[in-house]
């Protein structure tokens, strides 16, 4: 590494000997010396090359002493480091330049030994104070990135440890949780551009707060869908436990935006969410220019036809039965044993429930006329149409009558 030093003195023979002296280190590109005779010179250098690396300067100067070129280069962005000169019976000069921020100082006469020391102790310093400053400023610009995708304390987790977003992906259990809003692409259609841009915006911004307050990961947002990751990148033991209760607070989320916009005349869809559990390939892929950390596999894509099987179920909030068998204090009913596309066994499902609405006694009767289902029992029937009586707006019960009143049986079912 080559350094680029500024000597600021007003004595007429230092200059000379400073380039005998370092005569091996010029011509070797170990050093380059630039020289001013006071500090109003020096100033002027300097803007006229700014890659200097230190300073050496005398404190009694013409013009423009030390103590004053010390100061205006305390006052600049990136403060040079500074090492003073003067007589050794200046003491107190010298202490007041160290006060004002000098790195180090050196008395006269000059011992060249000496100064060839303080040198590359000085250069070594600026090595790390820029080594510092790089580092800093790659963790902050990592982090700005980050904070897009992931919570604010995983993305600083992250930023002070980029090998874990190096490129290529690892299996991991994690939990993919999916959400999507019903009738969006003909809503967009015959919307103003404008209050389109303000919905989606305030939209998104809501539920990935949510998400965030989970420590979930965004890994994907496709115009009004979003996909996370719990699990992912860092270890979750409890990813089950958190992508559950994401799900019911994004829900709520959801529903009260919808409700306001309702009042502004825009009549939005409800956000259908689908939740699974298992290994998946998670990564940052992208090929070295788009950062896009993402996750593939089997887990996604059922997390993914859970979300879409919430239209014809009449549900806001499907999980697997491997999630809900996971998740801490889990509270829910089921929604039945569905066959999915590309899958040969049936998936059982569940719709989870908020505290509230589990201990209402409708929650109950769910339940047993379900068990009825399971037993094969007649009963069933009419069992599903006192809840249709009871709530006539709730989906699942309706979708599970229909099934019945066309000849439906068991709990293994096809959703077409």
């Amino acid at each position: 590494m080559s350094a680029k030093i500024l000597v600021v003195d007003d004595e007429p023979d230092l200059e000379a000997l400073i380039v005998q002296k370092f005569r091996k280190q010029i011509r070797e590109g170990e050093f380059t010396f630039v020289f001013a005779h006071d500090g109003v010179e020096a100033l002027s250098a300097l803007a006229g090359c700014g890659d200097v690396d230190m300073v050496l300067s005398d404190i009694n100067m013409p013009r423009m002493d030390g103590l004053s070129l010390l100061a205006k280069l305390q006052e600049a962005e990136e403060k040079l480091s500074t090492v003073i000169v003067s007589a050794y019976g200046d003491m107190a000069n010298i202490r007041t330049a160290m006060n004002r921020g000098a790195f180090d100082f050196l008395t006269k006469p000059i011992d060249f030994a000496d100064l060839e020391t303080t040198i590359a102790k000085t250069i070594r310093h600026i090595a790390v104070l820029r080594e510092a400053r790089h580092r800093q400023f790659a963790a902050e610009r990592a982090h700005a990135m980050l904070s897009r995708y992931f919570s604010p304390n995983i993305a600083e987790r992250l930023a002070n440890d980029a090998s874990a977003l190096d490129l290529g992906g690892q299996r991991r259990e994690v939990a993919a949780l999916f959400t999507d809003i019903g009738g969006f692409t003909n809503l967009i259609e015959n919307l103003d551009p404008a209050l389109l841009s303000e919905m989606l915006n305030q939209y998104l911004g809501a539920m990935t707060d949510v998400v965030f307050a989970h420590e979930g990961t965004v890994a994907k947002i496709v115009g009004d869908a979003i996909h996370v990751l719990f699990g992912a990148p860092g270890d979750q033991p409890d990813h089950n436990t958190r992508a559950v209760a994401c799900a019911l607070d994004l829900d709520d989320c959801a529903e009260r935006f919808r409700a306001r916009w309702s009042q502004r005349g825009v009549a939005l869809g409800p956000t259908r969410i689908g939740v699974h559990t298992g290994p998946a390939i998670v990564g940052n892929f992208g090929g070295g220019r788009f950062f896009d950390y993402t996750a593939y596999g089997d887990t996604i894509n059922t997390a993914a036809r859970l979300e879409a099987a919430n239209k014809p179920l009449g549900t806001r909030i499907c999980v697997s039965a491997d999630v809900a068998a996971r998740a801490e204090g889990f509270r829910g009913r089921p929604v039945g044993d569905i066959r999915l596309r590309g899958k040969a066994k049936p998936l059982r499902a569940f719709e989870p429930l908020s505290a509230e609405v589990y201990a209402d006694p409708a929650s109950a009767s769910y339940a047993e006329a379900f068990a009825k289902i399971e037993k094969g029992d007649p009963g069933a029937m009419p069992a599903f149409a006192a809840l249709m009586g009871l709530k006539a707006d709730d989906g699942l019960v309706s979708f599970h009558l229909k099934r019945l009143l066309n000849g439906g049986s068991g709990t293994v079912f096809d959703l077409g």
